[in-house]
């Protein structure tokens, strides 16, 4: 098994950490774009009652945020999961129970 100072030294890890948030951050960039609404110079406009729910959920704790949002957090961190463990020499955390995300 690998340490965790080990793991965090090795500049794959790095790479395939960066690439995961990179795919989240894609994801969101597109969910975003779809949400707002296309300005003629290109601009878009986001709308009122998202700026409101994002601005709500951006400044509160993790711990008071509804299970629902939580739950949206949990299914991001998922996709580290299998990275870290693997960069530990660990098995994959769906192998022991945890919950796996489907398409997020």
């Amino acid at each position: 098994m690998t340490s965790i100072n080990d793991a965090l030294q090795k500049p794959e890890l790095l790479e395939e950490l960066a690439s995961i948030e990179h795919e989240r951050w894609a994801h969101w960039q597109l969910y975003l774009h779809k949400k707002c609404e296309p300005l003629p110079d290109g601009s878009l406009r986001i709308p009122a009652d998202l700026v409101d729910q994002w601005t709500r959920q951006a400044t509160t704790r993790y711990e008071d945020l509804t299970e629902d949002e939580k739950d949206s957090d949990r299914e991001q961190v998922q996709r580290y999961l299998p990275t870290l463990m693997k960069a530990l020499g660990q098995s994959d955390p769906g192998s022991h129970g945890a919950r796996r995300s489907e398409g997020t």
